[in-house]
């Protein structure tokens, strides 16, 4: 789709889509860590640690799902192009800091990171797709469907699940879309 934008255009597309993406983070305390293209990376427990980062970074992908099939179906009746999306996330130990003088930026490294990038290469568009790491955190939360095993580099092979979402009992109207207060007191029994 970008080959045929102008370049005005492809900036102001990413830059609806990008700052509504830093819209719904901002509501789960997820920490921006950079833009890369057309790709988006955030990171939940960074710069300070915490137990329920997996569930809110769930909670704003599938939100971000939805925004972006709603933009879709949006473009579909004016006939025109939207851009589709896949996210992959992964949990575990990340390196965090700052680096550089000029431009500063805080940035994130290591496998936890590199095992993420994978999750979303391997997910279809319109999709959230999740590693074995991350299903062990959300499961008793999200409606979750195994997809098999990848490859990763130097870390063997890795269970994938697609996230549908939230699970009926444990969001608004049972419509697997927003949390409900059972879901918050659910989560605050397992992890507090």
């Amino acid at each position: 789709i970008a080959e045929d934008m102008k370049p005005q255009e492809l900036v102001q597309k990413l830059d609806s889509y990008f700052s509504k993406f830093d819209e719904i983070i901002e509501k789960y305390d997820l920490e921006k860590i950079k833009t890369i293209g057309d790709s988006y990376m955030c990171a939940g427990g960074v710069p300070i640690r915490n137990k329920s980062n997996a569930i809110e970074v769930t909670l704003s992908a599938l939100e971000i799902k939805d925004y972006m099939l709603d933009c879709q179906a949006k473009g579909i009746e004016r006939g025109v192009n939207e851009w589709q999306i896949r996210i992959g996330i992964n949990t575990g130990e990340v390196i965090a800091g700052g680096i550089g003088i000029k431009r500063f930026a805080y940035d994130i490294w290591g496998a936890t990171v590199n095992q993420a990038q994978r999750m979303e290469m391997h997910g279809q568009p319109g999709t959230v797709n999740v590693s074995g790491n991350t299903y062990e955190y959300i499961a008793p939360y999200f409606e979750c469907t195994y997809r098999g095993k990848i490859q990763t580099k130097h870390k063997g092979m890795l269970d994938m699940y697609y996230v549908s979402g939230i699970k009926p009992e444990l969001s608004i109207k049972g419509e697997g879309k927003k949390p409900n207060n059972k879901f918050w007191k659910i989560v605050d029994l397992h992890l507090y």
